[in-house]
């Protein structure tokens, strides 16, 4: 049953997804807010609908280390496994301008879960994803959380572990120009 549910899950997501649109879905961490993460009018709709300056870098989500060497060169050899790891890479290419910091970088997971793993796998490239509040706002922990704002706001709502409590978001680390790696949360 989980996996039929799934399935059409994933085929909403995407129509919605290839439409433009923007999507409230679970992740490996917490509840996102996605769309194309190189379409730049929908990557717009989510800072405005996060009411969040668009200096703030949002995180993009690949399925795997092959959708990551489509966007950078730059991969450490790293365990990002164990526990969700977003890392801010150099150089980065293939995704909306207003991803990008102003030194070309970009935050990045490999995502580790099944629904979103199969999610950008069918998409084919990366998804953005931020957390499901208004800038400034606690993060949701379970889907009830989720201002109606944010749940009025979006194109589709994906249906699955609405009543699941989420872990914390992710850590992240950031490759700096000299190839050294920090931790910045």
């Amino acid at each position: 049953m989980e996996s039929t549910n799934m399935q059409t899950e994933i085929d909403k997501a995407l129509a919605t997804l290839k439409q433009g649109g923007i999507i409230l879905y679970p992740t490996d961490t917490i509840w996102g807010i996605g769309c194309d993460a190189t379409n730049t009018d929908a990557i717009a709709k989510i800072f405005k609908l996060k009411k969040r300056i668009d200096s703030k870098a949002l995180i993009s989500l690949v399925a795997n280390e092959q959708q990551l060497k489509l966007i950078t060169e730059n991969i450490p050899v790293l365990d990002i496994t164990s526990s969700p790891t977003t890392i801010v890479y150099p150089n980065v290419k293939k995704l909306g301008q207003n991803l990008l910091a102003e030194n070309g970088s970009a935050a990045i997971r490999i995502v580790q879960d099944t629904f979103c793993q199969k999610l950008i796998l069918s998409f084919g490239k990366a998804i953005v994803s931020t957390s499901a509040n208004i800038s400034g706002e606690m993060a949701p922990k379970q889907f009830s959380e989720i201002s109606k704002e944010i749940k009025n706001n979006v194109d589709y709502i994906v249906n699955l572990r609405q009543n699941e409590l989420m872990s914390t978001p992710s850590s992240i680390l950031i490759i700096n120009e000299d190839t050294r790696i920090t931790k910045i949360r």
